[in-house]
């Protein structure tokens, strides 16, 4: 997959006629070039703005079979037509089904997930819940356990990536119609529109080819650190926890066990902790908002735009038209977001080992391998960083891991876990340089300030606090009082 931002495409057929096709590929720029939306033709190849664009219909279709005409119609139309959000989620769902539909590089395809693999992963959560309750005071978190195919994964975390992406989105779209004059927007409208509409479509399918290629690397719901299924749903993907523990010379059961005290971990933490969720998606949003879009870049694509050559949109955008402010909102929405992920998973590493090590004999090789797996990332958090600029993987994992392990030694199980009552009671990215001096410095208490800002919030008093005036005699109109008893 590209690594580029808006790169999309499908990778090329291989040809017919082996080698000798392969070198007629590349010398008529195919190969590894820049991929067409959607296959249609090359540059300098026929295709757009190739010798062959005085054939409208040979430059866009020429390389295609013609029973794939008229789905290249529909995609065609559907990427024109789309008036909805800033990112075309239809298409980005459709590409992500035909991704995950193709299997993976190494051959593995999708499987539906049969009954007794279903009936396995609810085994290995259940026994989860049951080896956590001894290692966090956090109770359980998961109400239903599911266990997902690659195709049911896709269907059920798009939502999660939605409220992700689109805050990106929204900036780009909006900096591509405001790059016109007020006064030429009116007269542009069909143009901009347009504009717009690729700019939906090239999201979606970037988006798509990266959660479609995500799909066959995930192991459960929760792998990037971030809440992706629905609330207390904890889900294994059965086929993708076998291709993991394939090569890792240990008993499948014992793999799936260790990755649903993972899963199990985080869904605990994610059902008690009500502000971390949205404390992770805002830091995402607060980034986004400090993006900047080269205007004058941006200007001279619109000015230039050929709609029968989408491409030249495509490569603009390629080469950096939008990037990070340097600014400090921008560095500590940042700075935010990347502590926050490395606490998530540097608790979930410490107490999945707490739990896991009396009972699992390979359950070292099976936290450094998933430490390692993690902090590689895989393509979609490579697609994401591309796009944004912003990995969302944990950098100092094994920091803060060693953190939550000493406040355990520190504090005992509950002293830890009421680090997650407030944010504010959280470590730093300075305490994960100094752990010893953030486990034994003193903790504020936030419950009572809690509780005085939610009751002046509401307005409403304190029925428990005691009336200055009570026991006193009561008084009439005038402020004397009356005489009685």
């Amino acid at each position: 997959m590209s690594d580029t931002p808006f790169g999309f495409g499908l990778p090329p057929e291989e040809p017919d006629d082996g080698d000798e096709g392969k070198k007629k590929d590349q010398e008529s720029g195919g190969g590894q070039g820049p991929a067409n939306p959607f296959g249609f033709g090359s540059p300098g190849a026929g295709g757009f703005g190739g010798p062959g664009a005085d054939n409208p219909l040979a430059a866009m279709f020429g390389s295609l079979n013609p029973t794939d005409l008229g789905a290249a119609f529909q995609q065609l139309g559907q990427m024109l037509s789309y008036e909805g959000g800033p990112v075309n989620w239809d298409m980005a769902k459709q590409i992500a089904r035909q991704t995950v539909a193709q299997g993976t590089s190494d051959g593995t395809k999708d499987a539906s997930v049969g009954p007794a693999e279903r009936t396995a992963v609810q085994e290995a959560v259940r026994l989860a819940d049951l080896w956590l309750d001894d290692a966090t005071s956090l109770p359980s978190g998961a109400a239903s356990t599911v266990a997902w195919s690659r195709a049911e994964w896709v269907e059920a975390t798009l939502p999660a990536w939605q409220e992700l992406v689109d805050p990106v989105a929204e900036r780009v779209g909006n900096a591509m119609g405001d790059v016109l004059p007020e006064e030429m927007q009116a007269m542009a409208g069909p143009l901009i529109g347009m504009m717009r509409s690729m700019g939906g479509a090239m999201f979606g399918t970037q988006i798509g080819q990266a959660v479609g290629v995500l799909a066959g690397e995930v192991v459960g719901s929760t792998d990037i650190g971030l809440p992706l299924a629905p609330a207390g749903k904890a889900a294994l993907l059965p086929v993708n926890v076998e291709k993991f523990g394939k090569d890792l010379g240990v008993p499948q059961e014992e793999v799936r066990l260790y990755l649903a005290l993972r899963e199990a971990a985080h869904q605990r933490l994610f059902a008690h902790v009500p502000w971390l969720r949205s404390h992770l998606f805002g830091a995402v949003d607060g980034y986004a908002r400090g993006i900047k879009v080269d205007t004058a870049k941006l200007e001279d694509v619109v000015g230039q735009f050929d709609p029968q050559n989408p491409e030249q949109l495509q490569d603009a955008l390629q080469q950096g038209m939008f990037q990070p402010e340097d600014t400090p909102e921008q560095k500590a929405a940042l700075a935010r977001l990347e502590t926050a992920l490395a606490l998530v998973e540097g608790w979930v590493d410490a107490v999945v080992h707490a739990a896991a090590k009396p009972r699992l004999s390979s359950a070292d090789a099976l936290r450094e391998t998933l430490r390692r797996r993690r902090a590689s990332g895989g393509p979609a958090e490579q697609t994401f960083a591309t796009l944004i600029g912003l990995e969302l993987r944990p950098r100092r994992l094994r920091d803060a891991s060693r953190l939550w392990a000493s406040l355990t030694d520190a504090r005992g199980v509950e002293g830890r876990d009421a680090l997650w009552a407030h944010p504010d009671m959280l470590p730093t990215a300075a305490d994960l340089d100094d752990p010893d001096g953030f486990v034994h410095r003193e903790q504020l208490d936030f419950s009572e300030l809690d509780k005085m800002l939610g009751e002046a919030a509401s307005g409403k008093p304190d029925l428990h606090k005691k009336d200055p005036g009570e026991g006193r005699a009561p008084k009439d109109g005038d402020g004397k009082d009356d005489g009685t008893e």
